[in-house]
């Protein structure tokens, strides 16, 4: 596995961790198909949403917040597994969001910051 990979990988850990703390249930990691991928799908248990959420992990801040790494594109790619999604697993009249997730790794330390509704 690559450098990139594994800090990615461990930022969706950490942010899978967090969302759980905050009363989510997580339904879905890494959701693929031809329009792109979700890196979290979870359930957001006190509002009653579905939440689709784009996990962006960062050592510096060199290219800028990790959240602008979501440009239009990518949040049209998200829109359309979204909506690929909903129509694979038969789910009408839900509540949906979408969420950005960054995490910030310095050594041994994290950061989070949960960006709630994007689109």
């Amino acid at each position: 596995m690559y450098v990139n990979q594994q800090l990615g990988q461990y930022g969706e850990d950490k942010a899978c961790n967090y969302l759980e703390t905050h009363n989510y249930k997580i339904i879905e990691r890494n959701f693929r198909c031809r329009q792109g991928e979700i890196d979290i799908i979870a359930k957001d248990i006190d509002k009653n949403e579905l939440v689709f959420v784009e996990v962006k992990t960062r050592r510096t801040f060199n290219f800028g917040r990790p959240s602008q790494a979501v440009t239009t594109i990518k949040q049209r790619h998200i829109l359309n597994v979204a909506k690929y999604y909903l129509y694979k697993k038969c789910i009408k009249d839900a509540f949906i969001r979408f969420d950005i997730i960054e995490v910030f790794v310095k050594e041994f330390e994290f950061k989070i910051n949960h960006i709630k509704q994007i689109l």
